[in-house]
């Protein structure tokens, strides 16, 4: 584990950055719950708009209608201990946009601490971003079957316990994703995950492989 990497936002961060417009931040959660209310200038990206159709050059149109470029700061945030806003951040990713981060929190919690909302849908104009294909971040089926000969990989199934019991890909360890949040956060202290990742015989010397449901 690194501090190379900055995997999540705080909460005066954001509010900080929202105040300044020098962000953009994503709602991922279903659109009626967005339109009732979520943080202020946040845009509506559901995850099943974007599971609808994932192609490179679909997901390049959903992120130039959101008014995002190569250079804009991103945030995500959903109501479910990060697990969905971390796909999408992961796709973004995936089409090559480097700055994008969850936010440290869930939206329940936000509301919960009195903080802003509001209903308002910002207008948005449209920005032009590259595309910059990440293939090193995806695992391909013919990738994982080749890579799970190999002593040096571990691949992880972070969906619910019940789901990896019923079914899972041989030799995935279980780890949901449920298991790496905190009472108020997405993600555990990096003490916590550490014990966690070593219960389980995970190290950081390994290459890992994730996997979910979608």
């Amino acid at each position: 584990m690194t501090d190379s990497v900055k995997v999540t936002t705080d909460i005066d961060s954001l509010r900080s950055e929202i105040r300044d417009k020098s962000v953009r931040v994503i709602d991922v959660r279903r659109e009626g719950d967005y339109k009732q209310d979520h943080i202020p200038n946040s845009v509506n990206l559901p995850l099943a708009t974007l599971l609808s159709d994932d192609s490179p050059e679909r997901v390049l149109k959903l992120v130039n209608s959101l008014g995002i470029d190569d250079e804009t700061p991103v945030v995500v945030y959903d109501d479910t201990f990060g697990a969905l806003a971390s796909r999408v951040a992961w796709t973004l990713e995936w089409i090559g946009h480097s700055d994008v981060t969850l936010l440290e929190t869930t939206y329940g919690n936000w509301k919960s601490l009195g903080l802003e909302t509001d209903s308002l849908t910002p207008e948005i104009s449209n920005k032009e971003h590259s595309l910059n294909l990440q293939s090193n971040i995806l695992a391909t089926s013919d990738y994982l079957e080749s890579a799970k000969l190999r002593d040096d990989v571990i691949l992880i199934d972070n969906r619910e316990r019940l789901n990896y019991l019923e079914q899972h890909i041989p030799g995935a360890v279980s780890l949901p994703y449920r298991t790496l949040a905190s009472n108020d956060g997405i993600l555990r202290s990096k003490e916590d995950m550490k014990r966690l990742f070593d219960n389980r015989g995970i190290d950081g010397d390994s290459e890992i492989i994730t996997y979910c449901g979608s």
